[in-house]
Order: C-alpha cells, then sequence, then structure tokens
C-alpha cells in the first residue's frame, strides 16, 4: 500500500506571542489540516501592534541565512504563505526566496497585508506599494481585502458598496500582474460579510456570511491559512474559501459568547478538531 507523501507549506510572516495572529495562527491550523508547517519569520513580537505596548525584534537582516540554510539542506515546499511584511527589503528577500523554493509544484499564495478601511497601515511606504506589485507577478492567489485591491491598482477607495461586476473588473485588473485566482475578502454588505471569488476561466462566485459582533485582529491570517492549506491538499479556489469563510463565522460567535477582547482575535484553537 502507498502512502501518500505529506504536504509541506512555508509561511513567511512574523511570530507574534500574544493576539492569536500570524504564525501562531498559522502553524496550528495548517498542521491540523496534516500539512506540515514551515515558517520563516520576518519579525518576533511579544504581542501584535493593536496592543498599547509591545516587544519587537525585526528579523530582515536574519532571513537570507535562514534561507540559505533550508537551501542548503534541500527543503521543498509545496506551498508558499506571504504574509505581513515590514519593510521593502523583506520584499526583496521574500521574492529571492521565491524565486529559490518555487517549483512546478508549488503553489504560491500572497496575502499583500497592507491596509484597511481604506486607509494603509502607518509601516507602509510607497516604496513597498511598489515592492509588493512586483511581488503580485510570482503570485498563483492572492487575498486581498478592497482597501489593498485598490492602492494595489492606484484606483481609489470607493464610497459605495461595489456591484459584482465593479468587482469582476478589480479582480481582472489584479490577474494582469500575474495570479489567476483572487479572493477579495471582508466586503461589507448590511448585516453580511461577502467574499469575491474570482479565478481565471470560471464564472466568479460570492460567498457570504452572515457579520458577528466586531472586527477582530487575525481574523484574516485564520482565513489565508486556511484557503492556502485547502489550496495545497488540491481543494478547489471556491470550496476553499467557503470553507474558511464559515469556519471563522463558527469561531467569532464563539468568541463573543465567551466576551473575549476584540485584541486577543479569535478562538479557533476550540475547533481545530474541525479543519481537515
Amino acid at each position: 500500500m502507498n502512502v501518500p507523501r505529506q504536504k509541506r507549506m512555508a509561511v513567511v510572516n512574523d511570530i507574534t506571542g500574544f493576539g492569536r495572529c500570524s504564525v501562531a495562527v498559522a502553524l496550528p491550523i495548517i498542521s491540523a489540516m496534516k500539512i506540515q508547517c514551515c515558517p520563516l519569520p520576518t519579525a518576533i513580537l511579544s504581542a501584535h501592534t493593536g496592543f498599547p505596548k509591545f516587544f519587537l525584534d525585526d528579523y530582515t537582516m536574519r532571513m537570507r541565512e535562514y534561507m540559505h540554510n533550508w537551501e542548503e539542506l534541500g527543503i521543498e515546499f509545496d506551498g508558499i504563505y506571504t504574509g505581513f511584511l515590514g519593510s521593502a527589503e523583506q520584499i526583496d528577500i521574500v521574492i529571492e526566496f521565491l524565486e529559490r523554493f518555487t517549483s512546478d509544484h508549488t503553489t504560491i499564495i500572497v496575502d499583500p497585508v497592507m491596509g484597511d478601511y481604506g486607509k494603509l497601515y502607518s509601516s507602509y511606504t510607497q516604496e513597498m506599494c511598489h515592492e509588493m506589485k512586483r511581488l503580485l507577478n510570482y503570485a498563483h492567489v492572492l487575498t486581498p481585502n478592497l482597501t489593498e485591491a485598490c492602492r494595489l491598482l492606484d484606483i481609489p477607495y470607493p464610497n459605495h458598496v461595489l456591484t459584482a461586476q465593479e468587482l469582476e473588473h478589480i479582480a481582472q485588473d489584479l490577474c494582469a500582474y500575474g495570479p489567476r485566482r483572487i479572493v477579495i475578502t471582508g466586503l461589507p454588505d448590511g448585516n453580511n460579510i461577502r467574499n469575491f471569488v474570482y479565478e481565471q476561466g470560471k464564472p466568479y462566485q460570492i460567498i457570504s456570511v452572515s457579520k458577528i459582533g466586531e472586527d477582530r485582529s487575525g481574523t484574516g491570517d485564520v482565513f489565508v491559512s486556511i484557503v492556502a492549506a485547502n489550496l495545497v491538499k488540491g481543494i478547489d479556489f471556491a470550496t476553499a474559501v467557503a470553507k474558511a469563510a464559515n469556519f471563522i463565522s463558527k469561531t467569532i460567535a464563539y468568541t463573543v459568547k465567551q466576551n473575549i477582547p476584540v485584541q486577543y482575535g479569535i478562538c479557533f484553537e476550540e475547533y481545530l478538531t474541525d479543519l481537515k
């Protein structure tokens, strides 16, 4: 009896000790889905930056040596998922990483963590926006929110709820940079949250869930981790997005019942055994 080879995914993101985000989310979720998760840290934080105080150790100067060792060891990856990057130099390093470690069977998922609510994060510079566009050339899958999608295309952030046709046009323009699959995440629509799923050559799909409570830190990390793991396992794109959206809806409902502060993220641990 032949046993299928276990899949392996590299996750390029920061390691944050408290607050349920980045690698602290990706590692347990991807592992629960029976994929080996290998973090490449961009920074180490005691707590995420939504807290009033935190310790931060920038890992930029160590990233090349870290990935050089992986290359020496001959490690290969079925998936590479990139998250928050703290500088233009880190984006350059990630591009080097992708050039070294991408093979014919590697799926590259880029989460362009740049901003939200129509504004870039304070750490994001115009140079970083330009470098992020270069990174998109390597992506197979892109998971922006609407703020990030607009900034990547240099178009104004809309002051109205976009139609499906407007979202399709944005997704098609993003595909021109390289990725063939786009999900524009977290689109408010009354009492619902929509995720617009676009895959070249297929009709778009809109996956909606009910909005529950307030926005919480780390939700995007949970979402992309589930999508990435499903794609590496061969699950189709829309199904992967639906699984992620439904998992988050369920875990947020539980978190609200627990009266957990929004900075503490979502209590995904209670439902890890539901992931397949």
